[in-house]
Order: C-alpha cells, then sequence, then structure tokens
C-alpha cells in the first residue's frame, strides 16, 4: 500500500476508535448515575484495577502492556471528570514527585490542588475541598515520612488506594550542558547525584532549594541554569531533557497513599493498614502482634510514632496482606483489638505493584 492509503486507514481506525470512546463514555455516565443514586464513590481502585488488568491481558501486542494500561488510564480520567468536578490534593508544589504519583493514578484530566503541606491535603478532604488527597508515606532509601503516619491519628480518612512511583533525577535545561553554570535542585537531590555530578557538572555551582519543581522553574526563567528534576517538571515548565536517570544507586522507589472518606470492596489483592496502642505491660506488642500469626496473615509493614499523650507511649501503625472483610482478617483484628487501649482500621486497599501499573 501507497504512504496516502495508509495514512486513509489509520483515519478510518481513527473515525471508528473515537466513536467507540464516547459510546463508552456514555456507559459510563450511566454507570455514574447510579452510583450516585445510591450514594457510593465516583472512583473505585478495584474497579481501576480489574479494568487495567484485563485490557493488559487482551493485548496482543505489538503495543506493549504498559502503553495500554497508560492509555487507558487517561481514558478512564477525562470519563472521571465528566461524571463530576473530581478535584485531588497532593502535596505540592506543582511538578513534584507527589503531583506526578497523583497523575499516574488519577490521569491528566481531572483537578489538581497542590498543597504545601501534608497537613493541608488532609485538611482539604475531611472539608470537602477535595475528593481525593495524595501523601507519601515512605521511601525505600529514606524511610518513613513521619508526618504522614502523625496525621493518621488525629482523623476519619481511610486509605483507598497505594502508588509506588520509582524516583528518577533527571537533567534539564534550556542550553548545552556545557553551558550551565548554576543548577537548582533539593539538597536531599544533590546528595543523591553526588557522584554522577561530580564527574560530569564539575564547577557549575549547586543551589539548593525548596523543592525539585521549584528548581526547573527558576531554571526555565534563568540564563545559564540547569535543574535537577522530574521529567513531569521539564514538560510543565518547557524544559530540554540532557540526561535521565541521573542518580547515583538505581532502585529508590516512594509509596504515596490515596485518602478519601471511605475506602472499597475487596478486589481478592489487597492491603489493610491499621494503627494501634497496646496495654503498658510486658509482652503487649508480642501478644497484640501475635494475633495475625494465628491467623497466617502475612505482615508487610510496621512502624511507631510517639503519642503525644503522653510520654514513652506509642501509637503502631501495621500493614498486613488481606482485606478487613476478609473472614480471617476479621478474626485476627477482633483479637488484635482485646490487647489494644485502641485500634483503628485506617483502610483496605487493592495491593499495587512496586513499579505501579
Amino acid at each position: 500500500m501507497s504512504l496516502d492509503d495508509l495514512r486513509k486507514k489509520i483515519d478510518a481506525m481513527d473515525a471508528d476508535l473515537i466513536r467507540l470512546l464516547n459510546q463508552r463514555t456514555e456507559v459510563v455516565l450511566e454507570i455514574g448515575k447510579l452510583k450516585r443514586s445510591k450514594g457510593e464513590e465516583v472512583y473505585v481502585p478495584a474497579r481501576e484495577k480489574e479494568v487495567l488488568e484485563r485490557v493488559a491481558h487482551l493485548n496482543e501486542g505489538p503495543l506493549k502492556a504498559d502503553s495500554v494500561k497508560s492509555i487507558y488510564r487517561e481514558i478512564m480520567s477525562a470519563s472521571l471528570a465528566l461524571e463530576r468536578n473530581v478535584v485531588i490534593a497532593y502535596l505540592g508544589p506543582c511538578a513534584t514527585f507527589t503531583h506526578q504519583a497523583a497523575r499516574l493514578r488519577f490521569g491528566g484530566s481531572v483537578q489538581y490542588m497542590d498543597c504545601e503541606t501534608i497537613s493541608d491535603v488532609f485538611y482539604a478532604v475531611e472539608n470537602k475541598r477535595a475528593d481525593y488527597g495524595v501523601v507519601p508515606i515512605e521511601n525505600s532509601t529514606d524511610g518513613a515520612v513521619t508526618h504522614t503516619y502523625d496525621q493518621f491519628t488525629g482523623t476519619t480518612l481511610k486509605i483507598c488506594a497505594e502508588i509506588y512511583l520509582p524516583i528518577s533525577h533527571t537533567l534539564m535545561a534550556n542550553i548545552p550542558r556545557a553551558q550551565i553554570k548554576r543548577l537548582y535542585s533539593k539538597p536531599e537531590v544533590f546528595g543523591q547525584c553526588r557522584h554522577w555530578l561530580h564527574e560530569n557538572m564539575s564547577g557549575v555551582s549547586l543551589v539548593p532549594v525548596s523543592s525539585t519543581a521549584r528548581g526547573a522553574e527558576m531554571a526555565s526563567r534563568e540564563p545559564e541554569c540547569g535543574a535537577l528534576a522530574s521529567t513531569l517538571a521539564a514538560e510543565l515548565y518547557g524544559m530540554n531533557i540532557l540526561e535521565n536517570d541521573v542518580q547515583d544507586m538505581g532502585g529508590n522507589t516512594t509509596r504515596f497513599l490515596v485518602i478519601a472518606k471511605a475506602f472499597g470492596k475487596p478486589t481478592g489483592n489487597d492491603k489493610t493498614s491499621v494503627f494501634f496502642a497496646v496495654k503498658h505491660k510486658v509482652g503487649a506488642l508480642y501478644d497484640a502482634l501475635s494475633a495475625f500469626k494465628a491467623y497466617s496473615i502475612n505482615m508487610t509493614k510496621i512502624e511507631s510514632r510517639p503519642s503525644k499523650a503522653k510520654a514513652w507511649e506509642y501509637y503502631f501503625f501495621v500493614d498486613v496482606e488481606g482485606h478487613s472483610e476478609d473472614e480471617h482478617v476479621q478474626k485476627s483484628l477482633s483479637d488484635l483489638s482485646e490487647h489494644c487501649t485502641l485500634m483503628t482500621v485506617l483502610g483496605s486497599y487493592p495491593r499495587a505493584a512496586e513499579a505501579d501499573e
């Protein structure tokens, strides 16, 4: 076939795709009406995961499975935005890694609200200024984000989803690398890229700023400047990417949580997050955690935080495999509560792969 024939074939396929996408959206809007009439949430992580896994399974190539999932993520984002004006609060500013994680989960069609602090994200969702919030909870290199854990002790909000985002630092500028005289980023990022900077940017002034996004914004406006930031920052501030993955060590991943008024139903592959305080006696924590072993439940995370109500007493945050509606999880939580002065289920949600889809 000639080039013109192939292009006409593409045009005809595009016409079919647009027609089918709009038909799909009409069905989604009908589903939205039914959900609203029943008072259900518009965003259902379990259904989202089911759709993404199904279309990836149906895919026979040459598109990669991850590409198919990305396409459908945006289709679902556009549909969600049509159902209602969905607002996602996140720890800002714009183009931070938290913003990138939020876009990975909710796509580009919904409305985003950047917040200055993690507390502000919780406040926005609690007071219905936002429908959902995205906050960091732990990093594979730096450990727990303690302020996020502390927020859960004073809120009724729940965890409805989790996101894993590989953290990759990108060198960006609107000039050739050899012309860069100042480089902006967070101090932690300079530390994570120390050896690469020594080998590749010797003599360049490293200027610390409050966020990688702020660094990209400043570099986009100033001459002879570059930044180390995310690929999203390069996109939003019109920067040219000069080199990807300039961090010294690979495998750095941050886990984020999606917070909402409620959490969803079981999917068959879930996590449950709980926080509790134990009675002040010998072996109390051991006895409490034995409730999970008794029902063969795998504990994937434990973190402690000062209670702030009384010196030297602590809250414990635990993640376990399974959903709080699963019978064996229900029984273990019942046994756990007998050893606690307080116990709260923070949420049950679909378990995400560490390299998130």
